[in-house]
């Protein structure tokens, strides 16, 4: 592994920690020249997943995609990073776990949502005005009342 730093390509592992649930492998590495550190991750090679957009067209499924998304829809609330990174992990693990080479545009929009659901009100709803394309206030209030339902009943 080349240091980021000096670009030496000789280093000793410090640390080595699973992380992602054991799909992940964070490894803290000291360059052997400048004595620097720094973090790599070592993680399973990807699966050659192919993802079917809702005109039908067939695109490389990208994981910044899923993270870009989460990202927009928590932007400025209250959420941990951590609990961010463990939802793009488990819709990541999902994707797999699925065993396909092809998975529908729809079926990961809805596994963000039931991810996002039970995370934060607020991140929901963002997600859900863009995946699911709102034109006007009534697709918003149809999204919403379910849950202002279910918050009544629990209170």
């Amino acid at each position: 592994m080349k240091c980021p730093f000096c670009q030496a390509d000789n280093d000793r592992v410090i640390d080595s920690r699973s992380h992602e649930e054991g799909y992940v492998i964070r490894r803290r590495r000291q360059c052997c020249g400048c004595e620097r550190r720094f973090t790599t991750y070592e993680r399973v090679a990807e699966m050659d997943v192919r993802v079917i957009k809702k005109d039908g067209t067939r695109e490389q499924y990208l994981p910044e995609k899923i993270r870009r998304g989460i990202e927009l829809a928590c932007w400025k609330r209250p959420i941990p990073t951590g609990r961010v990174e463990q939802i793009i992990g488990d819709v990541q693990q999902d994707i797999y776990l699925m065993g396909e080479t092809e998975v529908e545009s729809r079926s990961i929009g809805e596994l963000i949502m039931e991810k996002l659901i039970d995370l934060d009100h607020v991140a929901y709803i963002r997600f859900a005005s863009v995946y699911r394309e709102f034109k006007d206030l009534h697709d918003f209030v149809d999204e919403v009342s379910p849950m202002l339902n279910r918050a009544r009943g629990k209170g």
